[in-house]
């Protein structure tokens, strides 16, 4: 493969996980807002499997989608933020703490909408009826907290990109799209795909998980 054609750095199941979270995200806010809550409820069924797989696609995945390549040591941070970090393939020091950030807000936000109840308890969580109203109303609350909260690590994202591409003409968006980055330089070590088994396994487990919160877990 020429240079010019660029390091692999993400492999196709995180890339689609990125696009579909984006898509989902918007989609169950815009759902809520206009009370639509029959396509918002699946909209977030949907979220919670696509997450579990992020989270189990962290174990089993490539190299740069693994969980522990997200976390870096106060050292290695500094360095990035002095100008000294040595480059690799994926998420900046940085960036993975960002990441780590979205995926547990994006958790709290999940796992709250299965047990959240509304003013009147109509329109509830699969999983509200292991809670009491007060509990339910709670998670309500956490539901919207962790939404703003999301909307604030979305915006500091697309703030980082664009700096990016304003400050040091790297173009973020089309390694997320393409899976390679031609920015990168030649001495990064590439992206260690996993085997299809592995995103066999994660993704049916994910599923299976989706759908039985979905049923209330038989309970």
């Amino acid at each position: 493969m020429s240079a010019a054609a660029g390091i692999r750095v993400w492999d196709l199941p995180t890339r689609l996980f990125h696009w579909l979270l984006v898509l989902l995200f918007a989609f169950s806010w815009w759902s809520a807002e206009n009370r639509h809550m029959d396509w918002h409820y699946l909209s977030g069924i949907t979220l919670l499997g696509l997450l579990a797989f992020r989270l189990l696609w962290g174990l089993f995945g490539s190299s740069t989608a693994r969980l522990a390549a997200l976390f870096a040591s106060p050292r290695a941070v500094g360095r990035y933020l002095g100008g000294q970090g040595t480059p690799r393939a994926g998420h900046n020091p940085l960036g993975g703490y960002s990441v780590l950030a979205m995926l547990a807000f994006l958790s709290l936000q999940v796992s709250t909408g299965l047990f959240a109840t509304d003013v009147d308890g109509l329109d509830s969580g699969p999983l509200s009826f292991l809670v009491s109203f007060d509990q339910g109303r709670l998670a309500a609350e956490i539901h919207a907290f962790s939404f703003d909260a999301l909307l604030v690590l979305i915006g500091l994202h697309l703030a980082a990109i664009a700096f990016y591409a304003l400050f040091r003409r790297r173009n973020l968006l089309v390694p997320m799209l393409t899976g390679r980055d031609r920015g990168a330089g030649a001495e990064i070590v590439p992206m260690k795909p996993a085997r299809f088994g592995a995103f066999v396994i994660a993704a049916g487990l994910a599923a299976l998980l989706a759908w039985q919160a979905s049923k209330g877990f038989g309970l």
